[in-house]
């Protein structure tokens, strides 16, 4: 099965790293979009005290245990580092973005049994899968 699909389909509450408040941004609406189709969503932004409605969080620690998949909007030099406090506070899933590659967040990410995606963008992923 694509990994994307998988993700999608199990996926119920995801941590957005990089989350914006600029609805302009992809890291803005691709957020939206998802909460809109269902996800819960937890944005980690450590500049922001709201996005979309919800309390912005600093990390992921900080959030530990109340999310399954962690969508990134950072750049990939952070991605590896990311991986690891996704895996340690209870991520199943990590996606980078469009544009976001990282073949040691990739290779970390497989040792610990997690799915991974790459330079996809969640939101084109799901509209191609499932349609709006």
């Amino acid at each position: 099965m694509d990994k994307a699909k998988k993700i999608l389909e199990s996926a119920r509450v995801i941590a957005v790293v990089g989350c914006s408040r600029d609805a302009s941004k992809p890291s803005g609406y691709v957020p939206e979009y998802l909460a809109a189709q269902g996800y819960r969503i937890i944005p980690i932004n450590p500049f922001a005290d709201s996005i979309l409605g919800v309390k912005a969080l600093k990390s992921l620690s900080e959030a530990r245990g109340s999310f399954d998949t962690v969508d990134v909007f950072r750049p990939s030099g952070e991605a590896y580092k990311i991986a690891k406090e996704a895996f340690e506070n209870g991520a199943k899933a990590l996606w980078l973005q469009e544009g976001i590659t990282s073949a040691e967040a990739e290779e970390y990410s497989s040792s610990c049994g997690m799915d991974y995606v790459q330079d996809r963008c969640m939101m084109k992923e799901h509209i191609r899968l499932f349609g709006r």
